[in-house]
């Protein structure tokens, strides 16, 4: 599926980062970033493994506390909100893990049913019946309603996951190496997925990745993390168009061997 560019509000950024520092005892991993997501938009953070991509998103969803700098989610101040505010908006954002992160004792049904039982008090069994056919019919696995985790292939675990993150209706997705560990087949199929998520669904997303056709298949917009920081931003033409040599073999390893 060719890529839809996205009708993003630049006016309006969901997500604002700046002067985000992490470090890990003394290892620094993000060393002064300054990022926006904006309303509509695919963002694909792009960097080698270990680069600190990861450690970005549980920052953004609270999982992980920086050093230093200042995150602003849908309006809200991360370090100057309660626990409980935190809770309210990490039902706002989706979270599609590498590992989907699903629970084996349970049929993909009582999985997707999970999420609405526990954050929505009064939802009727209609509606959560009408919630998970809905985000089945939307990843295509409609059929696999009644099947066990242990029964799907790797890509349809992948594509549950993202059904139970759907679930919730999130403004913002945010996708950790959506692709790890498939076929290319297969991360096709993700890849496209993702594209329809934001189309159907018109969510903002953050793309956390090492896969050069992930991210071009994908991204709106590429902002390419290197030693901590986010070294070039763009299309990803512009991120590309280069002979810096942290950046040049990147690209060579995904496309030209």
């Amino acid at each position: 599926m060719k890529k839809v560019k996205a009708a993003a509000d630049h006016s309006n950024p969901v997500i604002s980062i700046r002067g985000l520092k992490k470090s890990f005892e003394d290892y620094a991993v993000l060393r002064g970033i300054d990022l926006d997501l904006y309303a509509g938009e695919n963002l694909v953070v792009l960097g080698r493994s270990g680069t600190g991509k990861s450690v970005l998103i549980k920052i953004i969803s609270g999982l992980l506390s920086p050093d230093e700098g200042e995150i602003t989610v849908l309006g809200h101040n991360l370090a100057q909100i309660t626990e409980k505010q935190l809770q309210e908006l990490r039902i706002r954002i989706g979270f599609s893990f590498q590992n989907s992160a699903l629970y084996d004792s349970m049929t993909v049904r009582k999985n997707l049913e999970f999420p609405l039982v526990r954050n929505r008090k009064n939802i009727t069994k209609t509606e959560i019946n009408t919630a998970v056919e809905t985000v089945l019919d939307a990843v295509g696995l409609s059929q696999t309603i009644n099947q066990m985790p242990s029964e799907l292939s790797g890509g349809q675990r992948k594509r549950i996951g993202i059904a139970r993150t759907l679930i919730l209706n999130p403004e913002v997705m945010l996708y950790d190496e959506p692709t790890a560990g498939l076929d290319p087949i297969t991360c096709i199929e993700i890849n496209d997925l993702i594209n329809e998520v934001q189309q159907r669904f018109n969510t903002s997303s953050i793309i956390i990745t090492h896969d050069l056709t992930c991210a071009k298949q994908t991204g709106d917009r590429i902002a390419m993390l290197l030693d901590g920081q986010f070294q070039r931003t763009g299309t990803f033409d512009e991120v590309f168009d280069t002979t810096d040599p942290r950046v040049k073999p990147f690209y060579d390893y995904n496309f030209i061997q």
